[in-house]
């Protein structure tokens, strides 16, 4: 996957309870905290247009869409930080 370093979506993005955190580095990983475990997930992460794609380094893949500078994924509302 090729690097994201000058997308529009990369950054701290996190639930309104703070619990789920997700990081989307500059370099097409991302590392995601849930409550006190800061890297519950990490892996790879690819964004075409307004959809983002996952994959975690365990193989497990998920997906997600920004609309209004909301990252929608997995039945949650991630906003940036």
């Amino acid at each position: 996957m090729p690097a994201m370093a000058s997308h529009p979506y990369c950054g701290l993005w996190i639930t309104r309870d703070g619990y789920i955190r997700h990081d989307l580095l500059p370099n097409g990983r991302y590392v995601e905290a849930r409550g006190n475990r800061e890297r519950a997930y990490q892996g790879r992460y690819e964004v075409r247009g307004n959809r983002i794609d996952y994959r975690d380094d365990t193989g497990f893949t998920a997906d997600g869409e920004f609309r209004n500078d909301v990252l929608y994924h997995a039945g949650m509302e991630l906003l940036r930080a």
